[in-house]
C-alpha cells in the first residue's frame, strides 16, 4: 500500500469538508445523492462511449495500482541478470532453460526462451520490441479511461448545475422546493471539479508513472537478453545496466 497516495486523497477530502465548515456551512449540505448520480453516471457513460467496455473494465482493474508503491526493481533485477549472464557464459545457453519456469512474468520467460533457442540477436530485439510496444499501447488505452473521466467530470458537473437551475425555474412559484434545486445546481459543479482534480486525473498520472517504470524495466531486460545472447562479459552487462539506473533517476527528478 502506498500510504502517501492514500493520505493525499484523505487530506484532500478533509480540506474540502473543513473549508465548508469554516465558511459556516454544514457538511450535509454538500451531500447530494442526485448530484452525485448525475456526475458519476454521466461521466462513466461518456467514458464507456469513448473507450468501450473492454478498455473501461481494464482501466478500472488498474485502480489498485494508484495506491501501490512504485516498483524499486533495479537492485534485484541487476543481480538476476548477472546470474543469467554468468550461467550462460560458463555453462552455455541451455542451462538457462531450467530457469524459465522460475519466472511467472511472461516477458522474462519469452526473453529467456529466445536466448535458449539460439535466436539471432536482431530477431530477439525485434520480437521483444514488438512485445514492449504492444504492452505500452494496451496500458495507455486503459489509462485513458481515467484521463477521459477527468475531462468529462467537470462538464457533467455543469450539466448537473443546469438541470438544478431548470428545476428552480419550474418550481419558482413554490419556495419550499427551491432549496433542493439550488443545492443540486451548485453541488454538482463541486462534484465534477472535485472528482476530476482530486481523484480521476491524479489516478491517471500515477498509472502513467507506473507504466513508465515498467517500460524502463522491460527495455532493461530486452537489452540484457540481447547482451547475453551475444556472449558479452557479465561485468560489461552490469555496466550497461547501470545506464538504465541513471536514466531512471533522471526521469524521477
Amino acid at each position: 500500500m502506498d500510504w502517501g497516495s492514500l493520505i493525499g486523497l484523505i487530506l484532500g477530502l478533509l480540506a474540502i469538508l473543513f473549508g465548508q465548515m469554516l465558511e459556516g456551512g454544514h457538511v450535509l449540505t454538500i451531500l447530494q445523492p442526485s448530484a452525485l448520480v448525475i456526475v458519476l453516471g454521466g461521466t462513466f457513460s461518456a467514458v464507456l462511449l469513448q473507450n468501450g467496455f473492454v478498455n473501461l473494465m481494464h482501466g478500472l482493474g488498474l485502480l489498485h495500482r494508484a495506491f501501490t508503491p512504485y516498483d524499486d526493481f533495479y537492485s534485484e533485477l541487476i543481480n538476476t541478470i548477472q546470474a543469467w549472464s554468468s550461467t550462460a557464459r560458463l555453462n552455455g545457453f541451455l542451462k538457462l532453460d531450467h530457469m524459465i519456469s522460475d519466472y511467472p512474468d511472461p516477458f522474462i520467460a519469452k526473453g529467456l526462451r529466445l536466448v535458449v533457442d539460439g535466436i539471432e540477436p536482431s530477431k530477439i530485439r525485434e520480437i521483444l520490441d514488438i512485445d514492449i510496444n504492444s504492452f505500452e499501447r494496451e496500458q495507455h488505452l486503459a489509462i485513458k479511461v481515467w484521463d477521459a473521466a477527468g475531462g468529462y467530470a467537470p462538464t457533467m458537473g455543469i450539466l448537473g448545475a443546469v438541470l438544478g437551475l431548470t428545476n428552480i425555474m419550474d418550481n419558482i412559484s413554490q419556495p419550499t422546493l427551491l432549496g433542493q434545486g439550488i443545492a443540486v445546481a451548485f453541488v454538482s459543479t463541486i462534484y465534477g471539479v472535485g472528482l476530476a482534480n482530486l481523484i480521476f486525473l491524479p489516478i491517471a498520472n500515477k498509472l502513467k508513472q507506473h507504466l513508465q517504470i515498467e517500460i524502463l524495466k522491460r527495455e532493461m531486460l530486452a537489452h540484457a537478453f540481447l547482451s547475453i545472447r551475444q556472449g558479452e562479459h557479465p561485468g560489461l552487462i552490469k555496466e550497461r545496466m547501470s545506464s538504465y539506473w541513471h536514466k531512471s533517476t533522471k526521469n524521477d527528478t
